[in-house]
Formats: structure tokens, C-alpha cells, sequence
């Protein structure tokens, strides 16, 4: 089963959102994982309000160090926030330069919300159709 985590600095918002909708739209098909580079103490309120309104539950979701993910991963995807992970083995790599909601209006939150979705649901189709591998 392919391994795919999304990493960003606290784990406290996109790369939370980004592991909501990875567990949400493969339906157990992909182990998904987030994670941060450094510590926070919580999931941002606004993150998981707009993504139980998408349907998607956070409610058990909690930051997460790169140490507590697979230390090897297939897809490894960073959030835009200038994050140099330390070196995780992995077959593809991808940075997706989404700007951070936190400390904005509501709106961002649902505007990022909507763009991980579609980067996931993109992401996914690669994945299905054997495309994102050829040139990795």
C-alpha cells in the first residue's frame, strides 16, 4: 500500500487538511499521513470547522513531529512553507506552495480547504492512472 504524507512546519492546518482529505477520498486505499517540523499544541479551530463542513471529521486529528510518521514514504508533499525536511526516503516529491490561512477570515480557511482537495483529488488520479511515477 503506497505511503503518501504531507508535511508543513506546525502540522496544525494545511497538512492536516491535506491528511483529512487523503483519508476522506481514498477510502483506505493509501496510508496517509501529516506531520510538522516543529512542535504545536493543536489543529487550528478554524481548520477543523471547514472541513466538517466539507464532511470531513478532524475531530481525533492532532499535530504530528516527522518522528511519528513512517520514516519512508512514497509520496512526500510539503504545504509551500519553506519547509526543508530533514532527508525521508521517497519515490516522489512535490512542493504545492499553498499560502498558511492561519490568522485570516473563515474564507481562506474555505479557500484552502477547497484547493488541497482539488491538489489530492489530482494527486489521486496520477496515482490511479500510473503517471506519477514515470519521471520520479
Amino acid at each position: 500500500m503506497l505511503k503518501i504524507g504531507f508535511i508543513c512546519i506546525h502540522n496544525s492546518c494545511r497538512s492536516q487538511m491535506a491528511e483529512g482529505w487523503g483519508k476522506h477520498l481514498s477510502q483506505g486505499r493509501f496510508e496517509i499521513y501529516s506531520a510538522g517540523t516543529e512542535d504545536y499544541p493543536e489543529v487550528k479551530p478554524l481548520a477543523r470547522q471547514v472541513m466538517e463542513e466539507a464532511g470531513v471529521d478532524m475531530s481525533a486529528h492532532h499535530p504530528k513531529l516527522l518522528s511519528d510518521i513512517p520514516s519512508s514514504l512514497d509520496v512526500l508533499i510539503t504545504m509551500g512553507c519553506g519547509v526543508e525536511c530533514p532527508y525521508i526516503p521517497t519515490r516522489f516529491r512535490e512542493d504545492w506552495g499553498l499560502v498558511d490561512p492561519s490568522g485570516g477570515p473563515i474564507e481562506g480557511f474555505r479557500e484552502t480547504r477547497d484547493m488541497i482537495k482539488s491538489r489530492v483529488e489530482v494527486l489521486f488520479k496520477a496515482i490511479d492512472e500510473g503517471t506519477l511515477f514515470k519521471d520520479a
